[in-house]
């Protein structure tokens, strides 16, 4: 028994330590704070090459370096920590993500809302990099997913009618924000700052950005860098359901193999 619990101690330690980083990695995703903590990763895997290889100069540099960089980063991206610390105390990151008759549809209906009355829009559908710096460019917000809001937050001559809205699972979590401007010369020069600005996000990240021109009232949508013009609401909702929704069971599959079952049976006898 004593050994058996010698062998694994150290397996359920690299286990354990393994779903701390993995944790952190994922909490951390799509912020500054990322990349920092991937910097710190290097660094004390390199601490620990200089401590094996007995290099004392280099372990005294990066262990002075270590009690300032930890205090600093604690202090710098307190903002980060605070929500990452809140997101764990909620169960919405093992909830549902866009369900039959959730986000899709509310957002194919606030774009063909959108498109018939010519008014403007972009709304950026989160998947697996986060948006959190964009999310803090604009107004954050927390509420679920309908249609009469994203058309609300898009009307004429309101703060949030330019800048683009930010959905996460079943919930907007801001409006108002800005995108990078993409810089393809392979996209039409008549394209506007909203077309520009999915481009731009979608080359970025791998969310996915649905457009209303504000000239013309067309609908388009982009995704990794590509953007597909002039798509009408059933379109649309193909896009996003292909991208977002798992493959669902055909309508009579049930009834399907009751009956070709029983057939099956009847043969055999």
């Amino acid at each position: 028994m004593g050994s058996l619990l010698v062998l694994w101690r150290p397996i359920l330690e690299i286990l354990f330590i393994w779903i701390i980083l993995y944790s952190l990695i994922r909490f951390f995703q799509g912020t500054r704070a990322l990349q920092v903590l991937l910097g710190l990763l290097i660094l004390a895997v390199i601490f620990n090459i200089a401590k094996v290889l007995e290099l004392h100069t280099i372990n005294w540099v990066l262990t002075k370096l270590f009690a300032v960089g930890v205090l600093a980063f604690l202090i710098i991206f307190q903002p980060e920590l605070r929500r990452a610390l809140a997101r764990i105390g909620q169960n919405t990151m093992f909830g549902p993500f866009l369900k039959r008759g959730g986000t899709v549809d509310e957002v194919v209906q606030a774009c063909e809302h959108l498109s018939r009355s010519k008014i403007g829009a972009l709304i950026a559908i989160e998947r697996d990099v986060g948006l959190k710096n964009y999310i803090e460019s604009g107004l954050a917000i927390d509420a679920k997913v309908s249609s009469e809001l994203l058309i609300t937050l898009f009307f004429p001559n309101t703060p949030t009618h330019d800048g683009g809205v930010i959905v996460q699972g079943d919930r907007i979590t801001s409006c108002g924000s800005l995108f990078p401007l993409s810089q393809s010369h392979e996209l039409s020069r008549s394209l506007g700052t909203r077309h520009r600005a999915a481009v731009g996000l979608t080359e970025e990240t791998d969310a996915v950005c649905a457009v209303v021109s504000e000239e013309t009232g067309a609908i388009s949508v982009s995704v990794y860098g590509k953007l597909t013009r002039d798509l009408d609401g059933e379109s649309l909702r193909r896009v996003l359901t292909s991208l977002f929704r798992p493959a669902e069971r055909p309508k009579g599959w049930s009834e399907f193999w009751q009956k070709n079952w029983k057939k099956l049976r009847t043969e055999s006898e």
